[in-house]
Formats: C-alpha cells, sequence, structure tokens
C-alpha cells in the first residue's frame, strides 16, 4: 500500500500534518520539496540559459490553460 501524508521537517524530527494509516507498519520515504517560489537551479540540471528561455518559450501556449480554475484539481495528485 502506498500512501501519501503531507508533513513538515523541524528540529531533526517529521511532523505529519494528519494521522498515519492505523494498523500500518513499515518503511517510508520522505521527500523534501521546494518551497512555491523558491528558485530552481538550472546549471545543476545540464540546463544552460538558451534552453531555458526557449523551453519557456514553446511552454507559453499552454500557461491559459494551466491558469484555469479546473485544473486546480491536479494540483492535490
Amino acid at each position: 500500500m502506498l500512501k501519501s501524508i503531507e508533513g513538515v521537517y523541524r528540529d531533526g524530527k517529521v511532523e505529519l500534518l494528519e494521522p498515519p494509516p492505523t494498523g500500518v507498519a513499515g518503511r517510508v520515504i520522505v521527500t523534501f520539496v521546494s518551497s512555491p517560489g523558491t528558485a530552481v537551479d538550472l546549471a545543476q540540471r545540464g540546463v544552460n540559459p538558451e534552453q531555458a528561455a526557449d523551453l519557456r518559450r514553446r511552454l507559453t501556449t499552454f500557461a491559459e490553460d494551466w491558469q484555469h480554475p479546473e485544473m486546480d484539481a491536479y494540483d492535490a495528485l
């Protein structure tokens, strides 16, 4: 079974924002996510400024669709 639960890491501990499933014990994976608005180091990912500009230009055609309120449903996935 896979179950994702959001939490906060602070002072060496993970605080879950909701209770875990009852009766479940086992291994877990903790993934640290960037805060919204955090800059992405493109060079670290092998993307140079020209490639980033080209990608941004090509993706602008989708920007209007991404901003529709009904697309918010995908944020929870």
